[in-house]
């Protein structure tokens, strides 16, 4: 079972001023077949934890650990932790002029599966992958995210979660900007993934909104750069109705 362990966890970022830290002693662990809801107000921290374990060089680990079974994910390159079985869903996904959805998708297929897809069972798998998101099979020969609605870059995102199949799953506030339709398409993607039992999820989200399509394991509340709280799928009930207001001592930025 895929068990991805963050110890004392802290972060800082280069500012004007100087570095400045966001993550202030972060533990959590994600265990293969979990969903983990991380929510707090914006500023909190939340988005920076989720970019850290993917590898972006704009921040800087100053001390702690991130162990993917046992194994530092921290020493490894950005492509090394997705070939490992880190996986982020962006907040806000990037184009990529000149690529096609269907090479860019067998591509990182292909970087993580060690081998090529063979191209009939591909093509088979990427169209009810696409069939089950509601998404048009024309999208595949369109370039990656180019023209894109907010609700299309988003459900591409979990297709890519549901071809690559990581062991771990980061999920950046993936409700960011959806319709309903899209919400319910969106997190009924993850739902599928989920069921299988072989990932782990860490759901980043400011809203409760998409907790009435998926609910979490685990609840962590995170405020001034660390998580205050944590406790089950009540928790987030508590929040709806209470807000954050309790946990909010200033502090961090996303």
């Amino acid at each position: 079972m895929a068990t991805l362990e963050i110890r004392d966890l802290h972060v800082s970022v280069e500012t004007e001023g100087g570095a400045r830290e966001i993550l202030r002693g972060v533990d959590l662990t994600v265990k293969q077949g979990e969903t983990h809801a991380i929510m707090g107000p914006n500023g909190s921290g939340k988005s920076t934890l989720a970019y850290t374990l993917a590898g972006h060089p704009k921040y800087t680990v100053t001390s702690g650990e991130v162990l993917l079974d046992g194994v530092d994910v921290l020493a490894m390159t950005v492509d090394e932790r997705a070939r490992a079985g880190v996986f982020l869903a962006m907040q806000y996904p990037v184009e990529v002029p000149g690529v096609s959805v269907s090479n860019f998708l067998r591509t990182a297929a292909t970087a993580i599966r060690g081998e090529a897809p063979k191209l009939r069972l591909w093509v088979k798998e990427v169209k009810e992958a696409m069939a089950a998101l509601q998404m048009d099979p024309a999208f595949a020969e369109r370039n990656v995210n180019e023209g894109f609605s907010g609700g299309e870059k988003k459900r591409h995102e979990i297709l890519q979660l549901e071809l690559l199949k990581p062991k771990i799953a980061i999920l950046d506030e993936t409700d960011s900007g959806l319709d309903v339709d899209a919400l319910r398409q969106v997190s009924e993607g993850i739902n599928r993934v989920a069921s299988s039992g072989e990932v782990g999820t860490l759901l980043v989200t400011h809203y409760t909104r998409i907790l009435k399509y998926i609910k979490p394991d685990h609840v962590h509340v995170f405020s001034a750069g660390r998580i205050v709280e944590s406790g089950g799928a009540e928790l987030a009930d508590k929040l709806e109705n209470e807000g954050y207001a309790a946990y909010v001592k200033g502090g961090a930025s996303e």
